[in-house]
């Protein structure tokens, strides 16, 4: 009987032990609210790492921290107000101390990929009006090169579909390409601007720089899910600790 109480325990522990790759989410998270300056506005996005940082934000506003608080994200926002937040609307600032966003990829030069929400548009907003754009993330996200886990992610005006997708096929060697659809509804996702998202998998990532000039420059298209040359900062939680990475200066 005493053997088998130690077995149940052990596997009660087991099931309710949360996955490492969230363990080291909450270690960015916390290392990344830390960052967060006095009497400042910042930005959150999308995601469980920024669910944490709210909680961390919420702590750190116990300690006599003052900040004002935007985001691109809908549930964000809700954990936010839930918080006692005040959330401000994108549309009433022209700039942002400091925003932290997850992503699915980054590399070592800090070039993200943001291709799961499909928020983009409203992310790289927030991104390019901050000081300091700073990616939270667990180790996992940190890559040399994107692999073709995850699509490049094309926001378009409708009329433009057919258009883009030429264009797109035209321009890169591209292994699939496909209207994002909702798995609930079965009709095309719309974006919060009313537009389309086109999901672009390449057969492999070469010169970012050339896929974010050339795509962006396609008539209709309003933004991608890379974020180049963006990211100043990375918290990155780690088997052996959160760690920041600040982008090279070349």
């Amino acid at each position: 009987m005493l053997k088998f109480n130690a077995m149940l325990l052990i596997f009660v522990s087991a099931i309710n032990k949360p996955p490492q790759n969230m363990d080291l989410k909450k270690q960015a998270a916390q290392k990344a609210a830390a960052l967060i300056k006095d009497q400042s506005r910042i930005g959150l996005g999308a995601g469980s790492t920024m669910a944490y940082m709210v909680d961390f934000l919420k702590l750190r506003t116990f300690e006599g921290l003052e900040v004002e608080v935007l985001s691109s994200s809908f549930d964000t926002r809700k954990l936010l107000a839930h918080q006692g937040f005040v959330v401000r609307e994108m549309s009433e600032v022209d700039r942002v101390d400091q925003y932290f966003d997850g992503c699915d990829q980054f590399d070592r030069n800090l070039h993200a990929l943001k291709s799961g929400g499909g928020v983009h548009t409203h992310e790289k907003l927030l991104a390019a009006m901050a000081e300091e754009f700073i990616i939270v993330a667990d180790e996992s996200k940190w890559v040399d090169r994107f692999d073709e886990k995850f699509p490049l992610v094309v926001e378009l005006i409708p009329e433009a579909l057919l258009y883009v997708e030429a264009e797109m096929r035209q321009l890169f060697d591209i292994s699939s390409i496909a209207v994002r659809f909702d798995d609930q509804s079965e009709a095309p996702v719309k974006t919060a601007n009313g537009n389309l998202l086109l999901d672009i998998w390449f057969r492999q990532w070469n010169s970012l720089v050339a896929i974010n000039v050339l795509v962006k420059n396609v008539a209709g298209v309003l933004e991608t899910s890379l974020f180049y040359d963006m990211a100043k900062k990375a918290v990155v939680g780690t088997a052996a600790g959160a760690v920041v990475v600040e982008r090279s200066a070349n």
